[in-house]
């Protein structure tokens, strides 16, 4: 016969390891997701910036750029339409646009 005695509260230490791994894993989800987000926010307004560059000129890419959330690090013109870099909290991004039309 087997003494259950020793036995008893087993369950919650390892109940508590348990919780605390998948906290954990769900505070790192959480912050890949957040980076996900601003990495595709960083790369829609660059793409914007660039248009509007390319459009309008370097003052309406900072605009379009502080009104999507971002700060506009780079516009330049080059011989095919505008380049453009922005930040997104830690994220940067950069697009190129042509002033051509179709």
């Amino acid at each position: 016969m087997s003494d259950h005695r020793r036995d008893r509260g087993q369950a919650l230490p390892w109940m508590m390891m348990v919780v605390a791994a998948a906290m954990t894993l769900v505070v790192i989800a959480v912050r890949l997701a957040i980076v996900v987000d601003d990495a595709a926010r960083a790369r829609t307004a660059a793409d914007a910036a660039a248009l509007a560059g390319a459009a309008a000129g370097e003052p309406t890419a900072r605009d379009l750029a502080e009104r999507n959330g971002t700060e506009l690090l780079s516009s330049e013109h080059t011989w095919r339409g505008a380049r453009a870099e922005v930040r997104v909290v830690d994220v940067q991004a950069r697009a190129e646009a042509s002033a051509t039309t179709v």
